[in-house]
């Protein structure tokens, strides 16, 4: 590279780009997991927001979900240290922002989707399975031995019990209203509260990147390189913030075969809810 073309370089935005790929679930990722969590990308975050000449800070999102609690700790940091930096944060959706992954985006003071990106499923959701039936037919006799009430709580094995159903359901209203809240104030008066009703946008119902920007559930269609390049300037440089590989990766441990799979299939299965 020349010095003049080192020197225009230098004086050229830098747009840092960090890719939220994959289901949002506490765990390290010392073996190699995809999971996002705050553990596994606090690093990366911090690295977004250092350095110089930084003009913004470009979340590309592509999650069907997760944990409530990841998604709030991963997107309280990215506004802490916006805030602390000055440095604005756009959130430009790829494949899917659900759930979870559109907690992240909200993360963000603008969001960009394409036109046939999946926005929405602001809900919540526990599933499981019964195996009272599995277990007579099969003859096994289970042992439990617990001390308090509700330690049993919506145990497989045994009868649906109504009481432990309240206990999850109002559960479930209460996380569901803390969604429904980050959102209100995240995008506000974009958001409208007729159309809210209406659509049934806090009901988990998902819409295109079309309707998602009539809803105001996102500001704009567009593409990362473009829209960034038409905000600032056609100079603007792209930084891809990557996470650096464990102790484990780099000593070539990884996880076992069996746990990959298992892993694979859980993460398709996530995003196979969205046709994906």
């Amino acid at each position: 590279m020349s010095f003049v073309s080192k020197f225009f370089k230098s004086k050229a935005s830098v747009i840092n780009v960090l890719r939220l790929n994959g289901v949002i679930a506490s765990g390290s990722k010392f073996l190699g997991s995809s999971n996002l969590s705050l553990e596994s990308l606090e690093k990366q975050i911090e690295r977004a927001f250092s350095g110089k000449k930084i003009a913004g800070v470009a979340l590309v999102i592509n999650s069907p979900g997760g944990s409530p609690v990841q998604s709030a700790l991963i997107s309280e940091r990215i506004i802490e240290l916006s805030k602390k930096n000055n440095i604005p944060v756009f959130a430009f959706v790829e494949d899917v922002a659900a759930s979870g992954g559109y907690w992240l985006a909200c993360a963000a003071d603008e969001i960009f989707v394409m036109p046939a990106s999946i926005v929405g499923s602001i809900g919540v959701i526990s599933a499981g399975f019964g195996f009272v039936e599995v277990i007579k037919k099969i003859g096994v006799e289970r042992r439990v031995f617990s001390k308090g009430d509700n330690k049993g709580m919506l145990d497989p094995f045994q009868p649906q019990n109504p009481d432990d159903v309240k206990v999850i359901t109002d559960l479930q209203e209460e996380i569901h209203q803390q969604f429904k809240d980050w959102v209100s104030s995240r995008r506000g008066n974009r958001l409208n509260i007729d159309v809210v009703k209406e659509e049934g946008i806090f009901e988990a119902k998902i819409f295109s990147g079309t309707k998602a920007c009539q809803y105001g559930l996102a500001d704009s269609i567009g593409e990362l390189k473009q829209v960034m390049r038409e905000r600032f300037n056609e100079k603007v440089v792209f930084k891809e913030i990557s996470g650096r590989k464990k102790l484990g990766q780099r000593l070539g441990l990884s996880s076992s075969s069996y746990s990959r799979i298992i892993e694979h299939i859980e993460e398709r299965i996530a995003f196979a809810k969205f046709g994906l």
